[in-house]
């Protein structure tokens, strides 16, 4: 399908880098020209930031849009939920009446975390090779899900069923945790909290795929939203310092449980330079007074967990990969302002001192890699305020139009400020079709 930059269809919106993105709010401009918005995949790792009234509030499982009071917000198949913290985000937003019980479905072959998901996932951590996980089970959970012992929705309306599958994953775990001194949960006390927690999800749960699949049948604008970012996937990030499950854009389609075919338009979410949460590779990080900066003034810490992330300047190798696996239509270019009053600014073009063709992403040595940097000049005024693109500084056009070229697809939006309609598009992105 042709750009429009129109929601004239069913679109995945995804994160291009590690993270932090500014997914949220871009799905949340969309979302009022939407009928749906499907979470597929991730869990209680990820994090959003809602600004209502004087109140902030991070949401880590209730889909982005959630503030539209038309919306119908799904949870899908390829997520791995936390019953615990997703009630208590669709009761703090009830308290305020922002999401009826009637506009949430999930699930019911979602995995469920569980207590020892968490004790397994802060062992690890503590020992001698953390990848810098957000300690809340994700990785457990999934492993627990491939080796055909986890627990879904689902069973939780099952106490019996419920009880032999806790057991059966727990025994699995006992001589791991045992050996590193840990400990793990009570059966009985997990069974009769989860059992509970199962009682007051039930009137959500339902087949999520068929939900989505008869709202497509029906003329329904959906959006999809990823989780994380394409550098941050199982298989298509800087492995192994990634998250388990599959971030890129094909996600949208195991993880809501639909064809790929019935995806109209991919859009790919980047800042307007680079952060990181974790370890890993970061081959563009500024360890000195401008990454600094760069974090103070975008406010770079987690959602999720309030740690620092870390920062540097724009990878173009990175994000023109991202582009590539996902395949891209169009970007979202979030925080432009964050770069106002930089004297000169950096790009990343290519690196040195790793096994790859020049302008490729490499599989492996990523932490040995050199930036090789093209400078552009800064600009001295705040893009702030401006209603178009031809109304940014020449610098700052000329900055995104370098993007363009490098990573081979149009900017059809660009994030300018923290509040909630600070932001520009390009052929009215977010008109309704």
């Amino acid at each position: 399908m042709p750009f429009t930059g129109k929601l004239d269809g069913n679109i995945v919106v995804v994160g291009l880098q590690w993270g932090d993105e500014g997914k949220g709010k871009v799905v949340d401009r969309w979302a009022a020209a939407a009928d749906a918005v499907v979470r597929y995949a991730g869990g209680a790792n990820a994090g959003h930031t809602l600004q209502v009234g004087d109140e902030t509030k991070v949401l880590h499982l209730v889909p982005s849009g959630a503030l539209h009071a038309h919306l119908v917000c799904v949870v899908g198949q390829g997520t791995v939920i936390d019953p615990a913290v997703l009630l208590e985000e669709v009761e703090w937003m009830r308290r305020r009446g922002l999401l009826a019980w009637n506009r949430l479905r999930l699930s019911d072959r979602a995995h469920v975390v569980l207590p020892h998901h968490k004790v397994v996932d802060a062992l690890r951590e503590s020992g001698e090779r953390p990848i810098g996980t957000t300690r809340r089970g994700i990785g457990p959970c999934y492993e627990d899900k491939a080796g055909r012992r986890g627990v879904r929705i689902e069973d939780l309306l099952h106490p019996e069923r419920l009880r032999e599958l806790v057991e059966a994953a727990q025994e699995h775990w006992r001589p791991w945790v045992e050996a590193r001194g840990g400990e793990l949960p009570d059966v009985e006390e997990t069974v009769r909290h989860y059992a509970a927690l199962g009682e007051r999800l039930a009137p959500h749960v339902c087949d999520t795929s068929r939900w989505v699949d008869d709202a497509l049948r029906s003329g329904k604008k959906v959006l999809f939203e990823g989780a994380q970012g394409v550098m941050l996937d199982v298989d298509h990030g800087t492995w192994p310092f990634v998250t388990s499950s599959y971030a890129v854009a094909g996600g949208a389609a195991v993880g809501a449980g639909l064809g790929p075919q019935r995806i109209d338009r991919v859009v790919g979410v980047a800042k307007a330079y680079t952060t990181r949460v974790g370890r890993g590779p970061f081959p563009s990080e500024m360890e000195d007074p401008l990454g600094e900066r760069l974090r103070e003034a975008g406010g770079e810490y987690g959602a999720t967990t309030g740690r620092p992330r870390r920062c540097g300047w724009l990878d173009l190798v990175a994000l023109r990969y991202a582009v590539q696996v996902s395949g891209i239509d169009w970007l979202a270019l979030t925080k432009l302002d964050v770069l106002d009053g930089f004297e000169e600014l950096r790009l990343c073009v290519g690196y040195e001192g790793v096994d790859a063709a020049p302008g490729d992403f490499p599989a492996r040595g990523l932490a040995d890699a050199r930036p090789v940097y093209e400078t552009l000049p800064g600009w001295t005024g705040s893009v702030q305020g401006c209603a178009e693109r031809s109304a940014l500084p020449d610098e700052a056009r000329a900055y995104l139009e370098r993007i363009e070229r490098f990573v081979g697809v149009p900017i059809g939006y660009v994030g300018l400020g923290a509040a909630r309609g600070a932001s520009l598009g390009t052929a009215d992105v977010f008109a309704e079709a």
